[in-house]
């Protein structure tokens, strides 16, 4: 049985994964609207990929015999002066969830809560390739300083995503 406190953690982390999904969803229609279908595929991928984290904690707490309590997500924002100022933020929400992700690997820690520990060792895994994600696009981007043909090519490369 998994404690009441790590019960409560994990429900708020159903909740970040939940929004980070809702986030990333909504910076997709943010790149449809700026015709980047691209950048928006990108987007898509990433809101599935928080989606599934969201229900690998969902999961995970039905399977130690908690309760789930899903609470009300947040609203994103849907608008963003540039490209490169939403993968920033991509940049920021990920370096977010990595602290969620730690604090609750902490608590797991402090209550000898071995199962906890090994869930989240692959979630400590899985942030380090999102936050290199996000900064390797925020690098190219600044690279080529948002303008241009070459704002095109990147589209078409992060079109590819989940198509490989």
């Amino acid at each position: 049985m998994i404690s009441k406190t790590m019960e409560q953690a994990i429900n708020e982390q159903i909740n970040k994964e939940l929004y980070s999904s809702y986030l990333y969803l909504s910076m997709a229609a943010y790149f449809e609207g700026k015709n980047l279908p691209g950048f928006a595929t990108w987007m898509r991928v990433q809101a599935d990929e928080e989606r599934e984290h969201g229900m690998k904690f969902f999961e995970y707490l039905v399977d130690r015999g908690g309760n789930v309590e899903l609470k009300p997500i947040a609203g994103p924002a849907t608008d963003w002066k540039t490209s490169l100022d939403a993968f920033k933020q991509v940049q920021e929400h990920e370096a977010f969830v990595t602290a969620s992700i730690n604090a609750l690997y902490e608590q797991a820690l402090k209550e000898k809560d071995y199962p906890t520990q090994v869930l989240l060792q692959w979630f400590i895994t899985e942030q380090v390739e999102e936050e290199k994600n996000a900064a390797e696009i925020v690098q190219q981007i600044e690279l080529i300083d948002a303008k241009g043909t070459a704002v095109l090519m990147l589209d078409h490369q992060l079109g590819k995503r989940g198509k490989e």
